[in-house]
């Protein structure tokens, strides 16, 4: 987690969702796309948020769910 409260309660709606879910965020924030969860960060705590969620899923390596 982070020190940035909104930032964190976004990982935790986001992750929530799923494995699934969560590489497809992180497909969407890296194509620049602003997602609904968080609309209301800024472009700084987007960047962070995208790198958060990319350090969870690196855990699982190329092997976990994909994206389809």
């Amino acid at each position: 987690m982070t020190n940035d409260k909104q930032i964190d309660s976004c990982l935790e709606q986001i992750c929530g969702q799923g494995c699934r879910s969560v590489n497809h965020v992180i497909q969407q924030l890296e194509q620049g796309q602003i997602i609904d969860a968080a609309r209301h960060l800024s472009a700084a705590q987007q960047r962070k948020l995208l790198q958060e969620l990319q350090n969870i899923m690196a855990v699982y390596g190329n092997q976990s769910c994909e994206v389809r």
